[in-house]
């Protein structure tokens, strides 16, 4: 782990939001949250995926590419945020990078403003209430840290969450914990035990990617239901539920399932490194047998 950052100790803030259709509206709420998070000693503060709108991927509509912006339009409100709250912040655009080109891109940027990095997904669903290959393109910059001024961000984007090899890589590569913004929720009408099910699955492999790697865990989801607008299913029930896990996928934080929430957790990097000699994973991975996993099935 990289120690040459400042302080041992990072504050994070996490903002779980409810969204409309009106992207100004959204936006001067995420504002507001970061100004407060930054009041209260956050350092990092993350946002939820497709935080400008609705989550218009509930079907498939081309009026929907309405939403899309380029970057550089993105990056001038939010750069200002993060500047002006001297703050890391970590951002989720829906990007338009030509004419029917699309990506489901995270943009973080450093607390004087700059932009630190960008990831674009690169694992999309599709799922009845979740068409995301409709309207994206998968990711082509690779699973690569961004560095900020506080450290290495392993930042990944919500369907890369159930994928042990994208944080593996992640840290692999030097990342000094891993952030996912999130849009997951509940079909309202599945029973409530399957609806526990799934929640709880959500949680537990996000906190192994933890454990297995010996870094913190960043998840942040979205709240709230948003019918879909087809009416061909009951909408999504977004389950909120973000959380901030230490590296033995210790819970730190976590907002509830069922309303917006605001909050700043503290994380002990030297924890991590601590972590990290006590249960040298790393050290001990066969990489001369795991050529398999470049396979899509073994026989």
């Amino acid at each position: 782990m990289n120690n040459d950052f400042g302080t041992p100790e990072i504050k994070v803030g996490v903002v779980q939001h409810a969204f409309s259709s009106d992207v100004n509206c959204n936006r001067l709420r995420n504002l507001a949250a970061i100004e407060s998070l930054a009041e209260d000693g956050a350092q990092l503060i993350v946002l939820s995926e497709l935080h400008d709108s609705l989550y218009f991927c509930q079907c498939e509509d081309v009026d929907n590419f309405r939403y899309a912006v380029s970057l550089e339009e993105f990056a001038k409100f939010y750069a200002q945020a993060a500047a002006d709250n001297n703050v890391v912040l970590v951002t989720s655009a829906f990007e338009r990078r030509a004419p029917g080109l699309y990506h489901n891109t995270a943009m973080v940027f450093d607390s004087d403003g700059s932009i630190a990095g960008r990831y674009r997904k690169m694992h999309i669903p599709d799922d009845p209430g979740f068409y995301e290959k409709f309207y994206f393109t998968p990711g082509d910059l690779g699973f690569e840290p961004i560095s900020t001024s506080l450290g290495k961000l392993g930042v990944l984007v919500c369907w890369d969450q159930w994928y042990p090899e994208a944080a593996r890589i992640m840290a692999m590569k030097g990342a000094e914990m891993l952030i996912y913004p999130t849009a997951i929720g509940w079909n309202p009408d599945d029973p409530q035990e399957e609806k526990d099910r799934q929640r709880e699955a959500w949680i537990t492999i996000q906190r192994s990617h933890a454990v297995a790697n010996g870094i913190p865990v960043i998840s942040v989801n979205r709240c709230g239901f948003e019918e879909d607008p087809s009416g061909a299913t009951s909408g999504i029930d977004f389950w909120g539920s973000s959380f901030v896990a230490g590296p033995q996928g210790e819970i730190l934080a976590m907002a509830p399932d069922n309303g917006p929430e605001e909050f700043v957790v503290e994380v002990d990097r030297q924890r991590t490194e601590n972590v990290r000699n006590w249960w040298p994973f790393l050290r001990d991975r066969r990489i001369d047998a795991y050529g398999g996993l470049t396979s899509r099935f073994l026989d």
